[in-house]
């Protein structure tokens, strides 16, 4: 388990690309997340949710938990907080009075949909990754493919490149219009 300072909350997520989103948009929003005692765990994947809370609960009980997950492991998430005695059958509106919110289908899909794929298009250029892209897009294997997968595959790509592009969306993104999950989170 990653170390844990002493935050009266701690934030679990998925992946170092939500860790990156939401400590982002805390910067942006001007949230000093050290001084509100909140800390982001990124656990290395929605598989290790169970033994994270139950060591978490264990060694600081008196500790908030919060978290953002895929849809696709909102089930790992439920069961993990339901074994940890968070409460029976618990459904999304359940998790979601936990503090605990669920990407529709993750991160990057709330993003793109946030920003729309001409603004996701900018970013990537502005990234002077715009060629990059258009040669995936051309590809035989992607033909039929929507724009919206094509730019979920390349952010997906490249070791490192979901976090660079959690960051850069997200710095993109107009405050009004931030995807409910993160904005939920942060919400604390």
């Amino acid at each position: 388990m990653e170390a844990v300072t002493r935050a009266g909350t701690v934030i679990i997520v998925e992946g170092q690309s939500d860790k990156v989103a939401l400590e982002t948009l805390a910067r942006r929003r001007g949230l000093d997340l050290a001084g509100a005692g909140v800390e982001i765990i990124a656990i290395g994947g929605a598989h290790a949710i169970g033994r994270f809370v139950f060591e978490l609960r264990r060694e600081r009980s008196e500790v908030v938990l919060r978290g953002l997950c895929d849809e696709r492991e909102e089930p790992d998430f439920r069961r993990a907080l339901e074994r940890a005695g968070f409460g029976p059958d618990l459904n999304r509106a359940g998790l979601e009075r936990l503090g605990f919110h669920v990407c529709i289908a993750d991160l990057e899909d709330e993003l793109i949909r946030a920003l729309g794929v001409e603004g996701v298009e900018r970013v990537i250029e502005a990234q002077g990754e715009l060629p990059s892209l258009r040669r995936l897009q051309a590809q035989p294997a992607q033909r039929g493919h929507s724009s919206i997968q094509h730019l979920r595959r390349f952010i997906s790509t490249r070791a490192g490149r979901k976090a660079q592009y959690a960051r850069a969306l997200v710095l993109a993104l107009d405050l009004d219009h931030v995807p409910r999950p993160l904005d939920a989170v942060l919400g604390w």
